[in-house]
């Protein structure tokens, strides 16, 4: 009977431990999941900083899952009306001061959009990290901005379709809401990194209200989101996202 109890004791913590371990993909998708629906509308402020100058752009957006989105300029006023459009792969440039559209090509997909730290190629590229990357967990401890979190080191694939050459990805162990990103290129170098602040309610989900992406080859410049409010899991007419809806104003 003690030989039972004892082992009872020593043993059955080690499998309850072993049931809700944990991989990196689980992780990660359940991170991803936190912060995305379905679908999506939004209001956000974009503001891009650099040791020069300082641009606020207020946006509105709508998104179905990785397939569609519509992003329009409302502030300032000389770029209101502006928007993009991603369908799949593929973006699209509304300007409405010269009703003309423009279809990003490949060759541009790494440049920035509207000037900021983001590029076309942030917004087309579905969140498939497990489809593309090998995942690590390299410390179940780390701590950033006061958060203990989980550090997951991800590779690219053999193959894969991907920009980086490596990604760090901390998770909040407490909510399994991502806090920070580090980008590196194939050499190993940082060449941005993306942190995650101001813990808010919108509409009965927990989200960082600000996100915030530094530029780690310009020093002193960032491009700083705000969420000002966002729903997820709403009904959106699909007709938004044709060319023909682009020049209506909203």
């Amino acid at each position: 009977m003690k030989i039972r109890t004892f082992i009872s004791f020593m043993i059955l913590p080690l499998l309850s431990i072993q049931a809700t371990a944990q991989s990196p993909q689980e992780i990660i998708k359940k991170s991803e999941n936190q912060i995305k629906g379905k679908t999506s509308y939004g209001i956000i402020e974009m503001t891009i900083i650099t040791p020069d100058f300082k641009r606020t752009l207020k946006m509105e957006g709508w998104w179905i899952g990785n397939e569609k989105a519509l992003i329009e300029i409302k502030y300032p006023k000389k770029e209101e009306g502006n928007k993009t459009l991603k369908i799949g792969k593929e973006i699209w440039l509304y300007l409405r001061n010269t009703e003309s559209l423009i279809k990003i090509p490949p060759s541009m997909m790494l440049q920035s959009w509207n000037g900021s730290d983001f590029t076309y190629d942030d917004l087309v590229r579905e969140s498939n990290l497990e489809r593309d990357y090998e995942m690590k967990i390299i410390s179940s401890s780390d701590t950033v901005n006061s958060e203990i979190c989980w550090k997951i080191e991800l590779i690219p694939k053999p193959q894969a379709p991907v920009v980086w050459g490596k990604i760090i990805y901390w998770v909040r162990k407490s909510d399994y809401l991502p806090a920070r990103i580090d980008y590196y290129d194939e050499k190993g170098k940082l060449v941005r990194y993306m942190e995650f602040y101001d813990v808010k309610e919108f509409h009965s989900k927990k989200l960082p209200a600000k996100w915030v992406m530094y530029n780690n080859i310009e020093k002193g410049r960032r491009t700083e989101f705000t969420l000002i409010d966002i729903k997820f899991d709403i009904k959106i007419d699909e007709k938004i996202f044709s060319f023909k809806e682009l020049e209506k104003r909203r």
